[in-house]
């Protein structure tokens, strides 16, 4: 049994450097998985203040129309479906690398979920704390930012931090454009093997310590927060 291991072992991670099947498509899921989230915070945010903006003043109207549509069409349709039609019809005339369009699709769908995570922690702030800064002489725009914005910061991070978990494993579809990530590169190792055991297991293994890495680190961030508060 153990030279049983030991063989397959040696043929599918030993021979032919196959090991290097995982670690660049590791890269290539950190890299998509960063900068996905980097977007989405970007794309979140904004349109988490025009929803807030809406509620609360009734101004940007169009716009606040426009991230609705937004928010229905992205939270109702499969991620794996937006990057397939962002890379075979939106992207299809154009050779546009395969992460960037990755990034775009992921970011997309995370800014979505995000938005409503930063909407959530904007309403958290109790509406007297708008009125005291506009008491005090701040714009709107000043009470948001220099006020609300961060207090609202405190109560999105820990969720924050679990949708980024999220979008990692989320990653793990875009094999379907024939990007190279972590989970091709396991799938790659099983054409090449015909044994679907290990690289998958390995695939899977993986990805679980990455997310226990994540989750302690947002336990350790939780637990300064909760600090912080009292």
């Amino acid at each position: 049994m153990w030279q049983q291991f030991q063989a397959d072992f040696y043929l599918n991670f030993v021979k032919d450097a196959r090991w290097q099947y995982l670690t660049n498509g590791l890269k290539t899921t950190l890299i998509v998985t960063l900068f996905s989230a980097l977007m989405g915070v970007l794309l979140g945010f904004l349109v988490a203040v025009v929803r807030s903006t809406y509620d609360n003043t009734g101004r940007l109207k169009v716009l606040n129309t426009i991230c609705n549509l937004y928010l229905t069409v992205i939270r109702g349709t499969p991620v794996v479906v937006q990057l397939m039609i962002i890379y075979f019809v939106i992207f299809a005339s154009l050779r546009i690398d395969k992460t960037l369009t990755a990034i775009i699709a992921f970011g997309i769908n995370s800014g979505a979920y995000q938005a409503e995570i930063f909407r959530a922690g904007i309403q958290s702030v109790p509406r007297g704390q708008f009125e005291a800064g506009r008491s005090l002489g701040f714009t709107y725009g000043q009470t948001m930012f220099h006020i609300i914005m961060p207090q609202a910061f405190r109560v999105c991070v820990p969720t924050l931090c679990n949708e980024y978990i999220t979008l990692l494993k989320e990653t793990s579809v875009a094999g379907y454009i024939a990007l190279e990530d972590l989970t091709k590169g396991g799938d790659i190792i099983r054409s090449r093997t015909y044994s679907a055991f290990m690289p998958l297991i390995a695939v899977a293994l993986i990805y679980l310590i990455l997310v226990l890495i994540l989750t302690k680190l947002v336990s350790i961030l939780e637990r300064r927060l909760s600090r912080g508060v009292r």
